[in-house]
């Protein structure tokens, strides 16, 4: 293997373990639910990435040949983190959960239909 090879490998994990590490911070320190929606969705989402990436091409040095695999699975991951994010911050607006002023919480996207005049009743309040 090139030493230029092993650079660009070296540089993406090590890349990726930072952005990961970030992610893991922000999820860890981050003050409510929508903050918390960066960690995974934008730094570790990043991070696996690069290390994806980093395995690929260490793989396609060693066998001569790129491997799919990998990258099928970093495509997979970019495609649903941001839908999945998407999702859990919409039903965090249905369920009103607490956030900070500075979050804000109230998006001018939402329609009035989609804003109910109660909250949805939570499963461990015992409504039901």
């Amino acid at each position: 293997m090139s030493l230029w090879v092993e650079a660009l490998i070296s540089l993406l994990l090590i890349a990726g373990g930072a952005f990961v590490f970030v992610g893991s911070l922000g999820m860890a320190h981050l003050r409510d639910f929508y903050m918390r929606l960066h960690g995974p969705t934008k730094a570790t989402t990043l991070g696996i990435g690069c290390m994806l990436v980093a395995s690929m091409a260490y793989f396609w040095s060693v066998d001569g040949r790129p491997d799919i695999q990998e990258l099928l699975i970093t495509l997979f991951l970019f495609i649903t983190a941001p839908v999945s994010a998407h999702l859990l911050a919409k039903t965090g607006l249905h369920l009103r959960l607490k956030h900070i002023d500075i979050t804000q919480g109230k998006p001018v996207e939402l329609r009035s239909e989609e804003v109910g005049k109660k909250p949805v009743p939570h499963p461990d309040k015992g409504h039901g």
